[in-house]
């Protein structure tokens, strides 16, 4: 009994960290350390307050759910990425570039490994999940794109940031489980899927160059037919001049 009572006692008298920085800041944090812990529908309003120090009033006037921090969080790694990238890189081949960019965004993304665990478990079990995360995902990955030199404007662009998701996406699954300090999995997971990707790009060029092709093909044969009426219509004239 003596001892039960002691050890209550030591947890209420256990230090308490103090969040630190904005208050936005403390609640995203908070989030993904919830999220490292439990999965995010079983993630509450009131525990996000408490862990990040501040009201429900403040939280509520800085997101409207869940999604709205994790949007937040995705936003904050985008914006660490874009402010770190190596111009020594410039020279380097798109896939070169594109490699260095995701692999400084999963060094950024370390601390919450089991935070992205948690998530991709979560997807699997609820579709709506999974499709809010890849529209998170597509968006990002056209800010990766461009940061690497890669066109990630128009129709194209979207296909392109789409086709990296889902490439990021496969490489998350190696990653989340590589305890390697090297990452050397990691490393030849993402190789591997860049390798695909550029494949893919390629494929994608070729389709893209067909629908140009078909264009220019049609514009040519209405120049031509209007040149065969107008010629028609000459001759049918001068058919009509008396002689």
């Amino acid at each position: 009994m003596a001892r039960k009572a002691t050890r209550s006692k030591a947890r209420r008298s256990a230090p308490k960290t103090t969040p630190t920085g904005s208050p936005r800041e403390r609640i995203v944090a908070a989030f993904m350390t919830l999220l490292g812990e439990r999965p995010i529908e079983r993630i509450g309003f009131a525990e996000i307050a408490e862990q990040a120090g501040v009201s429900l009033a403040d939280l509520r006037g800085e997101f409207s759910s869940t999604l709205g921090i994790l949007a937040a969080h995705v936003k904050q790694l985008d914006r660490q990425v874009l402010s770190d990238v190596d111009p020594d890189m410039e020279e380097e081949p798109p896939r070169e570039r594109l490699f260095d960019v995701l692999m400084r965004r999963l060094e950024l993304m370390a601390p919450h490994r089991e935070a992205v665990r948690s998530l991709m478990r979560s997807a699997r079990r609820d579709p709506p999940l999974a499709l809010a995360l890849n529209g998170l995902a597509v968006c990002s990955q056209q800010w990766m794109l461009t940061a690497a030199g890669i066109g990630a404007n128009g129709p194209k662009g979207m296909v392109r940031a789409q086709g990296l998701a889902l490439l990021f996406a496969n490489v998350l699954r190696t990653w989340v489980d590589d305890d390697d300090p090297g990452q050397a999995r990691t490393l030849a997971a993402l190789d591997r899927e860049l390798g695909r990707g550029q494949r893919f790009s390629g494929l994608l060029d070729e389709l893209c160059r067909i629908p140009e092709a078909a264009c220019a093909f049609r514009q040519r044969l209405r120049g031509a037919r209007r040149g065969r009426r107008g010629r028609r219509a000459r001759d049918e004239d001068d058919d009509r001049v008396p002689a």
